[in-house]
């Protein structure tokens, strides 16, 4: 079992995000993440998906997604150079003036964007590859126990034009 990556087009209409999330619960699949955007065609949206399965039931997924009327195009991210990123959003609070000095200096090393603030919260803005997002939630929640909340969008991806671009 491992993690894999699917890049879906498909028509951008009422109840294509239903159906999609039905064919994998139907067939007991489990989605980690999905996230979907309509791309310059406004008449069709990218989704990314991502699932944890093995070779045999990940070959099934794709044959019936590709079977799918809704769906214009599946794309096999395991074995293509991508690009990939996520989204996320903490929350830390109960902030004293050492927290926030830490804040701003971990800001520093991790290139995090801090986006809002008060006397005792911030708001931390950071889009990464989801390895070092699981980094930085470790991090936070060895610093500032019970103190963090999280808002995780899920990847975002598109192939990469050229193999130096992994």
């Amino acid at each position: 079992m491992e993690k894999r990556w699917i890049g879906l087009f498909v028509e951008n209409e009422i109840g294509v995000l239903a159906r999609i999330s039905g064919l994998f619960s139907s067939k007991s699949y489990n989605i980690e993440t999905l996230t979907v955007g309509t791309t310059e065609d406004p008449t069709i949206s990218r989704m990314t998906i991502s699932i944890i399965s093995d070779d045999k039931t990940f070959e099934q997924i794709k044959k019936q997604l590709n079977r799918s009327v809704e769906v214009i195009k599946v794309i096999d991210y395991t074995d293509i150079p991508i690009h990939k990123k996520e989204l996320v959003y903490f929350k830390i609070n109960s902030c004293n003036d050492k927290d926030k000095v830490e804040i701003f200096r971990l800001e520093e090393i991790y290139k995090y964007k801090v986006i809002d603030y008060s006397k005792n919260a911030i708001i931390i803005e950071w889009t990464e590859t989801e390895s070092k997002i699981d980094d930085l939630i470790k991090l936070f929640k060895t610093l500032f126990p019970n103190r963090v909340e999280i808002a995780r969008g899920g990847s975002v991806a598109m192939e990469a034009i050229s193999v130096a671009n992994k």
